[in-house]
Protein backbone atom coordinates (compact mmCIF):
# COMPACT_ATOMS: atom_id res chain seq x y z
CA UNK A 1 0.00 0.00 0.00
CA UNK A 2 1.43 3.48 -0.75
CA UNK A 3 0.45 6.53 1.04
CA UNK A 4 0.87 10.15 -0.05
CA UNK A 5 0.56 12.95 1.95
CA UNK A 6 -1.35 16.05 -0.55
CA UNK A 7 -1.38 18.46 1.95
CA UNK A 8 -0.14 18.53 5.38
CA UNK A 9 -1.20 22.05 7.02
CA UNK A 10 -3.35 23.12 9.56
CA UNK A 11 -6.62 25.42 8.46
CA UNK A 12 -4.41 28.70 7.85
CA UNK A 13 -1.99 26.81 5.48
CA UNK A 14 1.96 27.70 5.81
CA UNK A 15 2.74 29.96 4.93
CA UNK A 16 0.33 32.14 6.59
CA UNK A 17 -1.36 35.11 4.80
CA UNK A 18 0.44 38.33 6.01
CA UNK A 19 2.95 36.55 8.49
CA UNK A 20 6.90 36.32 8.41
CA UNK A 21 7.71 34.06 11.03
CA UNK A 22 10.35 31.35 10.48
CA UNK A 23 8.51 28.73 9.23
CA UNK A 24 6.39 31.05 7.11
CA UNK A 25 9.84 32.94 5.26
CA UNK A 26 11.69 29.36 5.42
CA UNK A 27 13.04 28.11 2.20
CA UNK A 28 12.65 24.53 3.13
CA UNK A 29 10.07 23.17 0.18
CA UNK A 30 8.85 20.91 3.90
CA UNK A 31 7.57 24.28 5.07
CA UNK A 32 4.88 25.09 2.42
CA UNK A 33 2.12 23.37 3.91
CA UNK A 34 -1.20 22.94 1.75
CA UNK A 35 -4.51 21.85 3.95
CA UNK A 36 -4.48 18.40 4.80
CA UNK A 37 -5.51 15.65 2.36
CA UNK A 38 -3.97 12.36 1.45
CA UNK A 39 -4.56 9.36 -1.61
CA UNK A 40 -4.19 5.96 -0.68
CA UNK A 41 -3.04 3.20 -3.14
CA UNK A 42 -3.49 -0.47 -3.43
CA UNK A 43 -3.42 -2.89 -5.94
CA UNK A 44 -4.56 0.14 -8.54
CA UNK A 45 -7.16 0.91 -6.39
CA UNK A 46 -7.05 5.15 -5.19
CA UNK A 47 -8.25 6.26 -2.52
CA UNK A 48 -8.33 9.98 -1.41
CA UNK A 49 -8.81 11.16 2.16
CA UNK A 50 -11.23 14.89 2.35
CA UNK A 51 -11.03 17.60 -0.52
CA UNK A 52 -9.05 20.49 0.51
CA UNK A 53 -9.16 23.94 -0.82
CA UNK A 54 -6.27 23.00 -2.48
CA UNK A 55 -6.97 19.98 -4.24
CA UNK A 56 -7.04 20.53 -7.73
CA UNK A 57 -3.49 21.38 -7.62
CA UNK A 58 -2.94 18.51 -5.23
CA UNK A 59 -3.85 16.28 -7.70
CA UNK A 60 -1.91 17.40 -10.07
CA UNK A 61 0.87 17.29 -8.54
CA UNK A 62 0.96 14.04 -7.50
CA UNK A 63 -0.58 13.02 -11.35
CA UNK A 64 -4.07 12.12 -10.29
CA UNK A 65 -6.41 11.00 -13.11
CA UNK A 66 -9.21 8.78 -11.72
CA UNK A 67 -10.15 7.93 -8.44
CA UNK A 68 -12.31 4.89 -6.86
CA UNK A 69 -13.83 6.50 -3.84
CA UNK A 70 -13.55 9.81 -1.60
CA UNK A 71 -13.47 9.51 2.61
CA UNK A 72 -14.33 12.48 4.33
CA UNK A 73 -13.27 12.77 7.86
CA UNK A 74 -15.82 15.59 8.53
CA UNK A 75 -17.03 18.94 6.47
CA UNK A 76 -15.25 21.79 8.13
CA UNK A 77 -14.12 24.30 5.33
CA UNK A 78 -10.43 23.41 5.11
CA UNK A 79 -10.99 19.30 4.30
CA UNK A 80 -14.21 19.96 2.09
CA UNK A 81 -14.18 23.06 0.23
CA UNK A 82 -12.37 21.63 -3.25
CA UNK A 83 -14.80 19.40 -3.71
CA UNK A 84 -16.15 21.04 -6.56
CA UNK A 85 -12.66 19.89 -8.69
CA UNK A 86 -13.68 16.34 -7.99
CA UNK A 87 -15.79 17.28 -11.32
CA UNK A 88 -12.90 16.85 -13.67
CA UNK A 89 -12.49 13.26 -12.07
CA UNK A 90 -16.23 12.79 -12.53
CA UNK A 91 -16.19 13.90 -15.85
CA UNK A 92 -13.04 11.82 -17.13
CA UNK A 93 -14.60 8.89 -15.44
CA UNK A 94 -18.27 9.37 -17.12
CA UNK A 95 -19.40 7.88 -13.70
CA UNK A 96 -20.09 8.92 -10.37
CA UNK A 97 -17.02 9.11 -8.15
CA UNK A 98 -18.77 7.34 -4.56
CA UNK A 99 -18.17 9.65 -1.88
CA UNK A 100 -18.27 8.01 2.02
CA UNK A 101 -17.97 9.81 5.84
CA UNK A 102 -20.46 10.06 8.71
CA UNK A 103 -24.40 10.29 7.94
CA UNK A 104 -23.82 13.69 9.91
CA UNK A 105 -21.02 15.10 7.46
CA UNK A 106 -23.05 13.80 4.13
CA UNK A 107 -26.04 16.00 5.39
CA UNK A 108 -23.99 19.09 5.72
CA UNK A 109 -22.13 18.66 2.95
CA UNK A 110 -25.59 18.06 0.74
CA UNK A 111 -26.89 20.86 2.05
CA UNK A 112 -23.88 23.23 1.45
CA UNK A 113 -23.38 21.21 -2.04
CA UNK A 114 -26.75 21.22 -3.37
CA UNK A 115 -26.52 21.36 -6.49
CA UNK A 116 -23.97 18.08 -6.81
CA UNK A 117 -26.10 16.07 -4.41
CA UNK A 118 -29.41 16.36 -5.08
CA UNK A 119 -30.34 13.95 -7.77
CA UNK A 120 -32.57 16.61 -9.43
CA UNK A 121 -29.79 19.07 -10.03
CA UNK A 122 -28.97 19.00 -13.64
CA UNK A 123 -26.12 20.87 -15.29
CA UNK A 124 -27.38 22.60 -18.17
CA UNK A 125 -26.40 21.63 -21.70
CA UNK A 126 -22.90 22.14 -22.25
CA UNK A 127 -21.97 22.19 -19.01
CA UNK A 128 -21.16 19.99 -16.41
CA UNK A 129 -20.46 19.84 -12.84
CA UNK A 130 -19.55 17.08 -9.96
CA UNK A 131 -20.87 13.61 -10.10
CA UNK A 132 -20.65 12.06 -7.27
CA UNK A 133 -22.36 9.35 -5.05
CA UNK A 134 -23.30 9.97 -1.48
CA UNK A 135 -22.79 6.75 1.02
CA UNK A 136 -23.17 7.80 5.02
CA UNK A 137 -20.59 4.85 6.90
CA UNK A 138 -21.16 3.88 10.57
CA UNK A 139 -18.50 4.25 12.83
CA UNK A 140 -16.57 0.84 14.14
CA UNK A 141 -18.22 -1.48 11.08
CA UNK A 142 -16.35 -2.39 8.51
CA UNK A 143 -17.03 -0.87 4.86
CA UNK A 144 -16.04 -2.06 1.38
CA UNK A 145 -14.64 0.40 -0.66
CA UNK A 146 -13.69 -0.15 -3.96
CA UNK A 147 -12.72 -3.77 -2.74
CA UNK A 148 -10.43 -2.19 0.16
CA UNK A 149 -11.63 -3.26 3.55
CA UNK A 150 -11.93 0.09 5.09
CA UNK A 151 -12.83 0.79 9.32
CA UNK A 152 -13.89 4.14 9.90
CA UNK A 153 -13.93 5.13 13.84
CA UNK A 154 -15.55 7.91 15.40
CA UNK A 155 -13.15 10.76 17.33
CA UNK A 156 -14.34 13.81 19.39
CA UNK A 157 -13.00 16.67 17.69
CA UNK A 158 -13.66 19.25 20.37
CA UNK A 159 -17.57 18.74 21.30
CA UNK A 160 -17.56 17.72 17.32
CA UNK A 161 -17.32 13.96 15.95
CA UNK A 162 -15.04 13.25 13.24
CA UNK A 163 -13.92 9.92 11.59
CA UNK A 164 -10.77 8.21 11.10
CA UNK A 165 -10.02 5.92 9.11
CA UNK A 166 -7.84 2.45 9.67
CA UNK A 167 -7.01 0.23 6.14
CA UNK A 168 -5.36 -2.63 6.88
CA UNK A 169 -2.30 -1.58 8.61
CA UNK A 170 -2.44 1.68 7.79
CA UNK A 171 -4.81 4.59 10.39
CA UNK A 172 -5.58 7.71 9.18
CA UNK A 173 -6.41 10.15 12.51
CA UNK A 174 -6.59 13.82 12.11
CA UNK A 175 -8.50 17.18 13.51
CA UNK A 176 -8.79 14.74 16.68
CA UNK A 177 -8.75 16.37 20.56
CA UNK A 178 -8.28 12.92 22.09
CA UNK A 179 -8.18 9.34 21.38
CA UNK A 180 -10.46 7.03 23.43
CA UNK A 181 -8.92 3.71 24.97
CA UNK A 182 -11.70 1.93 22.69
CA UNK A 183 -10.76 3.57 19.44
CA UNK A 184 -6.84 2.71 20.57
CA UNK A 185 -7.65 -0.84 20.85
CA UNK A 186 -8.85 -1.26 16.96
CA UNK A 187 -5.63 0.87 16.31
CA UNK A 188 -3.21 -1.91 17.18
CA UNK A 189 -0.83 -3.68 15.17
CA UNK A 190 -0.58 -1.05 12.67
CA UNK A 191 2.76 -0.44 10.59
CA UNK A 192 1.52 3.93 9.93
CA UNK A 193 -0.11 6.22 12.13
CA UNK A 194 -1.35 9.04 10.59
CA UNK A 195 -1.97 11.70 13.65
CA UNK A 196 -2.77 15.79 13.88
CA UNK A 197 -0.21 17.65 15.64
CA UNK A 198 -1.32 21.33 15.81
CA UNK A 199 0.95 23.63 18.76
CA UNK A 200 3.17 23.19 21.48
CA UNK A 201 0.32 24.15 23.72
CA UNK A 202 -2.98 22.73 24.40
CA UNK A 203 -6.02 23.48 22.42
CA UNK A 204 -9.41 22.60 22.43
CA UNK A 205 -10.13 21.39 19.07
CA UNK A 206 -7.12 19.28 18.50
CA UNK A 207 -3.91 17.42 19.73
CA UNK A 208 -1.48 19.30 20.95
CA UNK A 209 2.62 18.25 19.41
CA UNK A 210 3.57 16.42 23.39
CA UNK A 211 -0.38 15.28 23.62
CA UNK A 212 -0.04 13.91 20.00
CA UNK A 213 3.30 12.10 21.21
CA UNK A 214 2.36 11.00 24.06
CA UNK A 215 -0.97 9.44 22.24
CA UNK A 216 1.16 7.91 19.31
CA UNK A 217 3.29 6.44 21.80
CA UNK A 218 0.33 4.93 23.92
CA UNK A 219 -1.24 3.25 20.04
CA UNK A 220 2.47 1.94 19.11
CA UNK A 221 2.09 1.87 15.48
CA UNK A 222 6.06 1.30 13.87
CA UNK A 223 5.63 4.95 12.49
CA UNK A 224 4.09 7.60 13.17
CA UNK A 225 3.40 10.92 10.77
CA UNK A 226 2.19 14.39 11.91
CA UNK A 227 -0.05 16.23 9.87
CA UNK A 228 -2.50 19.43 10.31
CA UNK A 229 0.85 21.15 11.47
CA UNK A 230 1.10 25.14 11.90
CA UNK A 231 3.64 27.79 11.54
CA UNK A 232 4.28 26.77 15.48
CA UNK A 233 7.56 24.87 13.91
CA UNK A 234 9.81 24.62 11.05
CA UNK A 235 9.83 20.91 9.89
CA UNK A 236 13.93 20.68 10.59
CA UNK A 237 12.78 21.83 14.28
CA UNK A 238 9.91 19.73 14.54
CA UNK A 239 11.67 16.57 13.42
CA UNK A 240 14.75 17.23 16.02
CA UNK A 241 12.54 17.40 19.28
CA UNK A 242 10.42 14.28 18.20
CA UNK A 243 11.23 10.75 19.69
CA UNK A 244 12.52 7.78 17.17
CA UNK A 245 9.71 6.35 15.31
CA UNK A 246 7.78 9.69 14.83
CA UNK A 247 8.18 12.27 12.43
CA UNK A 248 6.76 15.20 10.68
CA UNK A 249 5.07 14.56 7.42
CA UNK A 250 5.43 16.79 4.86
CA UNK A 251 2.99 17.68 1.30
CA UNK A 252 4.48 15.00 -1.18
CA UNK A 253 5.68 12.83 1.05
CA UNK A 254 5.46 9.09 -0.16
CA UNK A 255 5.38 6.39 2.22
CA UNK A 256 5.62 2.91 1.15
CA UNK A 257 3.03 1.17 3.83
CA UNK A 258 4.38 -2.43 5.00
CA UNK A 259 7.74 -1.17 3.43
CA UNK A 260 11.11 -0.21 5.03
Amino acid sequence: MRLTFLGTGTSYGVPQIGCSCDACTSPDPRDRRSRTAVLVEEGGRRLLIDTPPEIRLQLIAARVDRLDGVLFTHAHADHVHGIDDLRALSVRQRAPVPCYGSAETMAELAARFAYIFDATARARPGTDKPELAARAVTPGRFTSVAGLEVLPLALPHGDRTVLGYRIGALAYVTDVSAVPEEVRARLRGLDVLVLNALLPRPHPLHLSIPEAVATAQAIGARRTFFTHLTHARTHAALAAELPAGIAPAYDGLVIEVGGA
